[in-house]
């Protein structure tokens, strides 16, 4: 099986189960020109507003903010990492477990905790907004390390999870586009709420290997490809979703290369963990370190 078939194939098993990449209201959304403010300089005192997922939370790589309550922001990731450095003013919307959907409407978290909409933290006097969301809503992680890694105990060289989605590719393609579009509504209501802001899109890194599995990823052999090939699909639709847009676009891909779950010097935590600073499945601090090298290059 090609490696973009896998993707597509790991895709659609993960919304096998009814789960939704659409996001945000059905109504029709504004349409300002989010990339009008591509470059704009930044400086000290302004505004910078993170929107995000777990990857931009980044639980346990420092102190947890006491502030995030269910969210579990850490207090050295990297946007405040780059807040501190460029001495901005930092709201930091991003919350584990958030989907796209969650950036436009409510977060409901484990025992009925409600998170207010990302997209609240953004005001008309925003300077700049940076956005990682995507990976969960057709939850890539979950998946991975639950399905594929309970089907490895029984058939640990085969592709359990790859022939599972057999099949069902052009779902999987639709999904991903679901995903391409609700990044594309999320950037336009930031522009319409903001006009001035820079608006920058954060990819994810290179979670797992290539194509070897390791003591920390415990999913069958033939699985790998599967995993590795949906992750990166998920980011290429960030970068798609940039382009399309005109707007900015930080590749954590492409600077984690080698530094994967089972790599020599992991960025990404396996499932058990020795360390104390990432949960299971997560950046550890070296990564946050990188993407706020990277975020903090692209502001200039």
């Amino acid at each position: 099986m090609s490696r973009r078939r896998a993707a597509s194939v790991c895709v659609a098993l993960l919304l096998a189960g009814g789960l939704s990449a659409a996001c945000g209201d059905p109504e029709e959304e504004p349409r300002p020109d989010a990339g009008a403010n591509r470059g704009r300089s930044i400086a000290a005192g302004d505004r910078y507003v993170a929107i995000g997922d777990s990857y931009t939370a980044a639980y346990l790589t420092g102190e947890t903010d006491p502030d995030s309550g269910a969210c579990l922001r850490s207090l050295a990731n990297y946007p405040r990492q780059v807040a501190e450095r460029l001495e901005l003013e930092l709201v930091d919307a991003s919350c584990g477990g958030a989907t796209s959907r969650d950036v436009l409407s409510p977060q409901e978290k484990e025992g009925g905790t409600e998170i207010p909409p990302q997209i609240g933290a953004v005001t008309a006097d925003t300077d700049l907004v940076t956005i990682s969301v995507g990976a969960n809503d057709i939850d890539l992680y979950g998946i991975v390390i639950g399905t594929c890694v309970s089907l490895a105990a029984s058939d640990p060289d085969g592709s359990p999870c790859t022939d599972l989605a057999e099949g069902a590719e052009d779902k999987g393609e639709r999904n991903l586009a679901a995903v391409g579009d609700a990044l594309t509504r999320i950037v336009r209501t930031v522009a319409a709420k903001a006009p001035k802001a820079r608006v920058i899109l954060i990819g994810y890194p290179q979670t797992f290997p290539p194509d070897e599995p390791c003591a920390d990823l415990p999913i069958a052999r033939g699985d790998v490809a599967f995993a590795y090939d949906a992750a990166r699909e998920v980011t290429e639709t960030l970068r798609s979703a940039a382009d399309t847009m005109g707007i900015e676009y930080v590749d954590v891909w492409s600077a984690t290369d080698g530094h994967d779950i089972c790599a020599r010097k992991p960025w990404i935590a396996g499932s058990e963990p020795e360390r104390g600073d990432a949960f299971a499945y997560h950046p550890f601090p070296e990564e946050q370190e990188v993407v706020a090298d990277l975020l903090a290059d692209a502001l200039g």
